[in-house]
């Protein structure tokens, strides 16, 4: 197999023979999705870095990898001797992707990519940005997929149905308020390329991407017809029954391009930041294109009744397993011998024992300086083991029948330092702020993460990502367009304000390069408070209900209502959690999620 350094070596060969100055390799596949199928792993294959965020440019001399906060250490670990430099996104002098290729390629040069993994807001912002210096977009090269010899195959597991008990509403209600949403923009077709929408509009799940259920395919709705674009290998007889009785026409998954080449003198309504480049490239300039999110993007953010009562039952289930998971924990560390995989494996085959279908993300075990990298991942030969001694951290979530979850906990597993107890305790104190916070209807969750972060900041501290995002129904952890941070990474997005369903995480963290990472994280649901003259007041609702670890807490730091908080929270995750455990493991919650009172620092 070929080193990064091989394969480079053999791209630019390619990029020779086609005469193209720099080639652009995203981290996507054709639906713009966070996290890929192993078939489009291209920016992981050529640079080696194995983060799930980042893009990568290769021009003929140079060679450079964008990634964000979450990966900086994880980034510069598995790119050292690569020759591929680290740009670290939102840095201080650090230029976007866009314009050091605006800078860097000469006049009339060519700069090439895969118009089918690009996004067409950004290749059009290319357009925008190099046909001043009369740059061509070389759109139709898929040079990774030629030197990838052992390449795996696109997906193709089968499709399944979300029962109508479990979704909360028919997929043919959402048709029909989709399509009232496309007589309100004067839509004529409406194309759905994001995977998520279309399971939930259509209550069908699928396989194609770990630990997201989620489907390849596209759709296409007008006003009497509904098109889903997918290989046919993935819809069993039942499947196809239940589509077809929903009005849907199945066509093969290539056959968006020709659809939508035949397109004339229509009003279509797409997102140009979530369908590829390709497929708006392929458009006859006779149709008018209506640039506008998703409309089942916004009504999946706001969950039903029956969601949202199907991702409590989900979030009991997991708090169990997260809380017989930390009694395992702490009463075998260092009696037992116990690695940073080991822990992991076990959690994971917990969850599937309490009736998880998968993770819903890949298990963050993560040990000492480990922990100081956001989204580490252990491997087996070269993970840590664990000492009685010190922080851990463990994020990690499961994907259930009834819901999906996310929660970390940063857990002693002996002696720590007063840096460390200092950093654990502001993180958890900007946790439980945000989680009893009250705020006027229409706050975003711009105006909300001053709250998580405040107590770091009053000390000059900070951590390099979101505080908050959205999460999906039995669909992807991160469920866009909710949000919560001060920094808005898409330009031009305005911030999604909050309403009652929303269901998002609340994670602030804090990480000591070479030392500790600390994060503490519940999932939220918005709620309605109360009414008054000036408007209509939100609040939030716990999902998540694990203990969180007292040892490493000053309380010195806290104020009295952030006690009376935590106090108040593991009263009901003692309720909540108790009655599924062993005696034993009852009695050792019960100690552990005790009030706790305030000790002043001079009684320490």
């Amino acid at each position: 197999m070929l080193n990064v350094g091989e394969r480079l070596k053999k791209l630019r060969l390619y990029m020779q023979e086609r005469r193209i100055d720099a080639y652009l390799v995203p981290t996507s596949d054709y639906h713009d999705s966070e996290y890929v199928g192993e078939h489009f792993a291209c920016r992981r294959f050529i640079t080696g870095f194995t983060g799930s965020a980042g893009t990568a440019l290769i021009t003929r001399n140079w060679a450079g990898l964008w990634t964000d906060g979450r990966y900086y250490i994880q980034a510069a670990a598995e790119l050292a001797g690569s020759g591929i430099t680290l740009m670290k996104e939102g840095m201080e002098g650090v230029p976007t992707v866009s314009e050091f290729i605006e800078q860097d390629l000469p006049n009339y040069g060519t700069l090439g990519f895969d118009g089918r993994v690009i996004s067409a807001k950004m290749g059009e912002e290319l357009e925008q940005r190099l046909g001043k210096k009369h740059i061509t977009l070389a759109s139709t090269e898929d040079l990774i997929g030629e030197i990838w010899e052992d390449r795996p195959r696109i997906s193709a597991e089968p499709v399944w149905i979300l029962k109508d008990g479990c979704a909360g509403k028919s997929a043919s209600e959402k048709i029909e308020e989709l399509r009232g949403d496309m007589r309100k923009k004067q839509a004529d077709v409406h194309l759905i390329t994001s995977l998520d929408d279309i399971a939930w509009l259509l209550n069908i799940r699928g396989n194609d991407v770990a630990c997201n259920p989620v489907a390849l395919c596209y759709a296409a709705a007008t006003p009497e017809r509904f098109y889903l674009f997918i290989n046919p290998k993935k819809i069993t007889e039942e499947t196809e029954i239940y589509l077809r009785s929903l009005g849907v026409t199945l066509a093969p998954y290539q056959e968006i391009y020709t659809f939508a080449a035949d397109l004339q003198g229509k009003s279509i309504l797409l997102e140009k930041s979530k369908v590829n480049y390709a497929i708006v490239h392929s458009l006859d300039p006779s149709n008018h294109i209506i640039d506008s999110m998703n409309p089942v993007t916004l009504r999946k953010m706001r969950k039903n009744l029956t969601e949202i009562e199907n991702m409590k039952k989900a979030h009991i289930k997991d708090g169990v397993v997260m809380t017989k998971f930390i009694y395992w924990l702490k009463h075998q560390i260092g009696k037992t011998p116990i690695t940073e995989c080991t822990a992991a494996e076990r959690l994971d085959s917990m969850r599937r024992e309490a009736g998880a279908l998968d993770l819903s993300f890949e298990t963050i075990s993560a040990y000492g300086a480990n922990a100081a990298m956001c989204h580490y991942h252990a491997e087996p030969g070269s993970c840590a083991t664990l000492r009685p001694e010190g922080l851990y951290l463990v994020d990690s979530g499961g994907q259930y029948p009834d819901g999906t979850t996310d929660v970390t906990r940063t857990i002693a597993l002996g002696p720590v330092t007063d840096a460390e107890r200092e950093h654990y305790t502001l993180v958890l104190i900007g946790m439980l702020r945000l989680s009893r916070a009250k705020f006027m209807s229409g706050c975003s969750g711009e105006a909300l993460d001053l709250i998580a972060r405040e107590p770091l900041w009053r000390r000059g501290l900070d951590y390099n990502h979101g505080t908050g995002h959205g999460v999906g129904f039995v669909l992807n952890v991160h469920e866009r367009p909710v949000t919560i941070r001060y920094r808005q990474g898409a330009a031009g997005v305005r911030p999604v304000a909050f309403e009652p369903g929303m269901i998002c995480s609340d994670e602030p963290g804090f990480y000591q390069e070479g030392s500790h990472g600390i994060r503490t994280e519940n999932l939220l649901l918005c709620t309605e408070g109360e009414k008054t003259e000036f408007g209509q007041f939100l609040r939030f609702e716990m999902l998540t209900y694990v203990p969180i670890d007292l040892e490493p807490v000053n309380t010195a730091l806290m104020e009295p209502w952030d006690i009376v908080t935590l106090n108040l929270y593991h009263a009901d995750v003692y309720e909540k959690i108790s009655p599924w455990l062993t005696k034993e493991e009852a009695e050792w919650l019960r100690e552990v999620t005790a009030p706790i009172g305030v000790i002043n620092e001079n009684e320490k």
